[in-house]
């Protein structure tokens, strides 16, 4: 059963406002999907993380720990986290993990790298 329209305006868009609920409902689990990427990724010192990823392919907690400025267990924490919500994936190479974006996120975040990147060659001019 679908809520009656509510909308004051005398013109109101009827069609408009249930073809938009429509939407709405068929597109939740994109809209969930995408609302958590963002949570996760809505984090300062995440989007650095997931911005150097995306530039270098992958590293390894202790590069990201340096060139952070951070302790190994803070970025850790983070990417642990960014693991969790299938953000990012690992790759362990002998003692050591190395972490890069998830092919199918990254393609999400690429607009947004792309324009961090457009940024820096404005301001570096």
């Amino acid at each position: 059963m679908t809520k009656p329209v509510t909308c004051i305006r005398v013109f109101a868009d009827r069609e408009q406002i249930t073809a938009c609920k429509e939407d709405i409902k068929n597109a939740r689990k994109s809209i969930a999907g995408l609302a958590k990427l963002f949570n996760l990724a809505g984090n300062e010192v995440r989007l650095k993380i997931l911005y150097l990823l995306y530039q270098e392919g992958e590293m390894c907690p202790c590069d990201l720990s340096d060139v952070l400025g951070m302790t190994i267990p803070a970025i850790s924490q983070h990417l642990r986290k960014m693991k969790d919500g299938n953000l990012i994936v690992d790759n362990k190479v002998g003692q050591t993990i190395f972490y890069r974006i998830n092919e199918e996120q990254g393609a999400l975040l690429k607009p947004f790298f792309e324009m961090i990147k457009n940024d820096k060659k404005t301001i570096n001019k």
